[in-house]
């Protein structure tokens, strides 16, 4: 297919696409190259080595964000991701935001023999002087997989839109945060870094203290309004993904895939493994919501505390809000069980709508959630898998 609307090109726009291939696979490759190194000090050193070596072109993109073309790259920001088995790195790029008609005039345009071209991709036209205040410069970070088919994480961040969606239509103030994630090649894709955010591992290795304490040390007094609102942000964005954690069954939730941004939302990254895939030979071992002992002090630290029965109230919410969508969802995961994925072992579609209790009356489906979330609270296989991954991967819990 590739080949065929290659042929099709001609002129600038078979430049563009030349140009702008080979800087992505470039980039890349240096996942696959890197993996060969041991992990730690060795690796790192190659990924920056490597970064080092690509030269940016005018007029390039990152698969993730056509609407900004990458004016700068940071060298110094290569960095190999923790995994088992793969060697994902991160890097950052500078992009100024100009739109997709943007970029097709900048593809229009032959960047090779125009030497003024640089000063015309700092500088508008004037004919564009009216959009130059939409132009945004700005630092976004990516992670680039080898061997990793990212079509998975792709499936789960269409869900997550669309629950995100639904809540929006019903009123909810539910908190989603889908990201962009493009498969750019068989095995290979690349994944956009959720702004403003750390993972809870990260903030584990920074200072050794709870969740609660450090919403205290970054928002101020519990009493304070910046606390409150950080910890209103929590509850509604923790509600909001238990009820994607539940319904596509979303595992491996250890604290390098749970990330905490600057405004108190939680927020759920690398969906590897969901459906009927897991960890450990697909054991399903974890429970249906990562509830932890400080996710739910900072929620109140009971059951019967007012914010933690406002949490429950909003999955309740939240799940009856989805419910009448089930064939939506269902028919978008079904559209793709037919290319084989790790999470489709052929009871998918059954479980899943099962989740929805399709058959329950209202009040019958929220007990069942209800009891979802009692039994997920404090689960004791939750904690097992975070000591399991300190252990193994030195991840903080």
């Amino acid at each position: 297919m590739m080949t065929k609307i290659k042929q099709q090109l001609s002129g600038t726009a078979l430049k563009f696409y030349e140009r702008e291939f080979d800087f992505f696979e470039q980039i890349t490759r240096i996942s696959g190259h890197i993996r060969q190194f041991a992990k730690g000090r060795e690796r790192k050193q190659a990924c920056l080595q490597a970064l080092s070596k690509i030269e940016l072109q005018e007029g390039c993109y990152l698969p993730s964000n056509p609407e900004a073309v990458v004016i700068e790259i940071d060298y110094k920001s290569g960095t190999p991701m923790q995994s088992a088995a793969k060697a994902p790195f991160l890097a950052r790029f500078k992009v100024r935001h100009c739109g997709i008609s943007g970029l097709e005039q900048l593809a229009a345009s032959d960047l090779d023999n125009n030497p003024s071209s640089n000063n015309q991709q700092q500088s508008p036209s004037q004919e564009d002087q009216e959009s130059v205040d939409e132009r945004k410069v700005y630092w976004q970070a990516c992670i680039f997989k080898v061997g990793d088919d990212v079509r998975q994480d792709m499936l789960a961040l269409q869900v997550i839109e669309m629950f995100k969606n639904i809540f929006q239509q019903a009123g909810l103030k539910l908190y989603l945060a889908p990201y962009r994630v493009v498969a750019t090649a068989p095995g290979c894709g690349v994944i956009e870094c959720v702004p403003n955010s750390k993972s809870r591992d990260q903030i584990g290795r920074q200072t050794d203290i709870t969740l609660f304490e450090y919403f205290l040390a970054t928002f101020g007094d519990e009493q304070s309004p910046a606390f409150q609102e950080a910890r209103h942000n929590f509850v509604v964005s923790m509600a909001a993904y238990s009820i994607v954690s539940f319904l596509l069954q979303i595992k491996d939730r250890h604290n390098g895939n749970i990330m905490i941004n600057t405004t108190g939302h939680i927020i759920h990254i690398d969906f590897g493994f969901m459906f009927e895939s897991s960890p450990g030979g697909n054991l399903g071992w974890e429970p249906d919501i990562k509830l932890t002992e400080e996710m739910f002090r900072v929620m109140g630290g009971s059951m019967e505390a007012p914010l933690f029965q406002w949490y429950m109230e909003l999955c309740v919410q939240g799940y009856l809000a989805v419910r009448p969508f089930q064939d939506a969802v269902i028919s978008l995961v079904s559209l793709m069980l037919d290319t084989r994925l790790p999470c489709f072992r052929g009871q998918t579609i059954k479980l899943l709508r099962a989740r929805f209790a399709p058959q329950a009356s209202e009040r019958e489906a929220a007990n069942f959630m209800l009891k979802v979330v009692r039994d997920s609270c404090l689960n004791w296989r939750g904690k097992t898998y975070d000591m399991l991954q300190y252990y193994q991967n030195q991840i903080p819990y």
